[in-house]
């Protein structure tokens, strides 16, 4: 395989086959009146940071890869307080990967040094995509955090067996 391609697929699999389904597990563990939950002013509730990843991906994958339109609201997913569950929140991610997921079907490796203006940066496709992966990597750690902080539990998301790490999301 040719290593764009591994690039792509990659950075595909990360998304919607290891951080979406970390996240899925660790809302579902929390009690619904701690998704909004914050612990001050300076920081983020989940259903903050899940706003901002589908939004995220959609401006950088969807539109500033895919070309549609960028209807993108930054400010709206931190300003919000409210106004989704935790299913809603998953449903709404869920759709986001799904169209990122789209995208990079039809995405081939002679595209990853295509340039492009993200939020008004100068990038290739391969920075966007190198970008969206590790940021979301980010934020789903952050996720598992304030998860862990507010129900006290391991989420186990690994079973050790025989040496061989098993995930278990």
């Amino acid at each position: 395989m040719e290593i764009g391609q591994a690039f792509i697929d990659r950075s595909s699999a990360y998304l919607s086959g290891d951080y979406l389904p970390k996240i899925r597990h660790a809302i579902r563990e929390l009690p619904e009146e701690d998704i909004w939950w914050r612990p001050n002013a300076a920081c983020n509730s989940i259903g903050n940071l899940v706003l901002h990843l589908a939004g995220n991906i959609r401006q950088w994958v969807v539109s500033g890869i895919g070309g549609a339109e960028d209807l993108r609201e930054r400010d709206e997913e931190f300003r919000a307080d409210g106004g989704y569950s935790a299913s809603e929140l998953i449903e709404h991610l869920e759709e986001a990967v799904g169209a990122v997921e789209e995208v990079l079907s039809r995405l081939s490796p002679g595209e990853l040094l295509v340039p492009r203006v993200i939020q008004g940066m100068d990038v290739r496709v391969l920075d966007a995509l190198y970008h969206v992966v590790e940021h979301f990597s980010t934020h789903t750690g952050q996720i598992i955090y304030l998860v862990k902080l507010r129900t006290g539990r391991d989420l186990a998301f690994w079973e050790i067996k025989d040496g061989k790490a098993i995930p278990r999301w």
